[in-house]
């Protein structure tokens, strides 16, 4: 299953600019607060820590209500706060995927409000307002919001054959789809066949949705796409990526099972990458 697609918040946008229900729901006794810092979650021993009925922090995030009413926010965590990696903790598989997303959301706009505290018009302070999702510059009146990054990931087919390519930072012997940020004025299909040709010399006619995953590193959105080739032949460009290549549809479900008799690998099940494969690979 994807990670950081399972929220059970309801967001209650609604709530972000009514202040004074939004402070007794902050008052509550099962009010749940989580607190990040950078790629960080304070946890309690080996699990996020959720701290309940915790006092209010400064510059809180509204994050939602639980079925049961609940409410969550999110907080910068102190530097003496006890931290684990949010990544280690989707790869460790302790963590459940509701709280996973949670905690996905509060990374990402706590991470936006790290890096905007100064009006990037005129350079003065900003304040938070609509319980964390605008900040306001009284020096100049600019608004500013919280912004998620578009990206494409596609798998490339090619009859029975998929384009995989991988980076030099990459575990040994994994390979993944081609992706890349989408650019001002492009379409969604125009950014994922921009990047395959820039990345390896392949050119992508026909192109169709998968599915989409929230990847709050920072603040992406990956939309998962599968294109069929137009040419065939690879020319790498090394300052993009280490390497592409065709592999068979066998060779993909080796690599998606890690039995792949050379050592290959995809990417992790709980990356959308891996669905792309494996959707690719007619699995």
């Amino acid at each position: 299953m994807l990670a950081y697609v399972s929220s059970p918040l309801n967001r209650a946008h609604d709530l972000r600019i009514r202040n004074e229900e939004l402070s007794a729901l902050r008052r509550r006794p099962d009010c749940v607060v989580v607190r990040v810092r950078g790629d960080q979650v304070e946890v309690d021993g080996d699990l996020p820590r959720r701290n309940v009925g915790a006092a209010a922090e400064e510059e809180e995030v509204f994050l939602g209500l639980a079925e049961d009413g609940a409410p969550w926010f999110a907080a910068r965590a102190p530097e003496s706060a006890s931290l684990a990696p949010l990544r280690g903790l989707m790869l460790a598989g302790i963590v459940d995927h509701g709280l996973l997303s949670i905690l996905a959301q509060a990374r990402s706009i706590i991470h936006w409000h790290e890096r905007h505290g100064f009006c990037a018009n005129c350079g003065s302070a900003t304040a938070i307002r609509d319980a964390g999702y605008r900040r306001a510059c009284a020096a100049c009146g600019a608004e500013h919001f919280p912004r998620t990054d578009p990206v494409v990931i596609i798998a490339v087919t090619h009859g029975e054959r998929i384009l995989l390519g991988r980076q030099a930072a990459w575990a040994e012997g994994m390979y993944s789809a081609l992706a890349g940020f989408c650019e001002p004025g492009e379409t969604i299909e125009q950014a994922a066949r921009r990047e395959v040709f820039e990345e390896a010399g392949i050119r992508v006619g026909d192109i169709r949705y998968i599915a989409s995953q929230p990847w709050p590193f920072p603040s992406s959105l990956m939309i998962g796409l599968i294109g069929e080739a137009a040419t065939t032949e690879i020319t790498v460009d090394t300052s993009e990526i280490q390497d592409a290549r065709w592999f068979s549809r066998e060779e993909a479900r080796h690599m998606l099972t890690r039995s792949h008799p050379q050592g290959l690998h995809a990417s992790h099940p709980y990356a959308i990458a891996h669905a792309l494969i494996a959707a690719a690979a007619g699995l």
